[in-house]
């Protein structure tokens, strides 16, 4: 597909999570249906932008920390989301220029600026794949994610604000333990994920929210978010809120205001 075909097949007569995360950034690449249901978000939880900050930045630690103490140098990016800089890759690339990335995801518009994801060092490589978390299979048959990643040398999965977006019904930790079954012992698990844990009547709004603009959601709870990890070795402090994730410096949000579990972990 191309970006024009990209841009044709966009539907923007409802919104989508993508570019409503996008508004949240303080980006520009959303239309007015995103905005509108994003500022019905911000106004029953107004930590949401504090929220997506700090998911992004969580996102940027990780990444630095598993290519500098683990010795990462692939990635899977899924639910890449509308590039933002900086993007995986950048911030790997910062660390390891040989760093190899794969971002995948679903939607449409991600593939119209997918050329942002591409601008890799000359010594690294980067590629974009059309994939849905749901269907792991067929992003791992993807030729793109052969000639990019060696998936016998440790990959890294990041999974950021994504799972909450793939309700118990689609089977969340089947999907996840088949990703990680193909990669070797030493890859890693980097994921954030949205939970209603510390004001749960705020987010059943955000639950009906989103689910009455027809993207289903379940957020959950930190017990949850951990089975995600069942098997691998948690890297220090374990699954905890993102903000307390190995700070780069002291943040001023609230737990309330982030409301996002975050872990990475290491498979043995």
């Amino acid at each position: 597909m191309t970006n024009s075909q990209a841009a044709r097949d966009i539907d923007t007569s409802r919104p989508h999570s993508a570019r409503m995360y996008d508004y949240y950034l303080g980006g520009k690449d959303h239309f007015d249906v995103d905005k509108q249901a994003a500022e019905t978000v911000a106004s029953a939880y107004p930590g949401i932008f504090v929220c997506a900050r700090e998911n992004r930045a969580f996102m940027h630690r990780a990444t630095r920390v598993l290519a500098r103490e683990h010795g990462i140098r692939q990635w899977l990016d899924i639910g890449t989301g509308i590039p933002t800089e900086p993007n995986l890759h950048q911030v790997a690339q910062s660390v390891v220029p040989e760093a190899r990335v794969v971002y995948a995801d679903n939607d449409p518009l991600v593939l119209k600026y997918a050329e942002r994801l591409m601008r890799s060092t000359a010594e690294g490589r980067t590629t974009y794949i059309e994939a849905d978390v749901n269907d792991p299979q067929t992003l791992l048959d993807a030729p793109e994610l052969s000639n990019v990643l060696d998936l016998g040398q440790p990959v890294a999965l990041s999974l950021n604000a994504l799972m909450h977006f793939v309700t118990d019904a689609q089977d969340p930790y089947g999907i996840v333990s088949r990703l990680l079954d193909v990669v070797p012992s030493g890859s890693a698990l980097a994921l954030s994920h949205c939970t209603p844990d510390f004001d749960p009547a705020t987010w059943q709004k955000v639950t009906d929210i989103y689910n009455g603009a027809g993207t289903p959601v379940q957020f959950r709870s930190r017990e949850d978010v951990a089975r995600f990890f069942d098997g691998l070795e948690l890297l220090d402090p374990g699954v905890t809120v993102g903000h307390h994730w190995r700070p780069d410096s002291d943040s001023t949000a609230t737990d309330a205001e982030v409301s996002l579990w975050t872990g990475v972990g290491i498979k043995p």
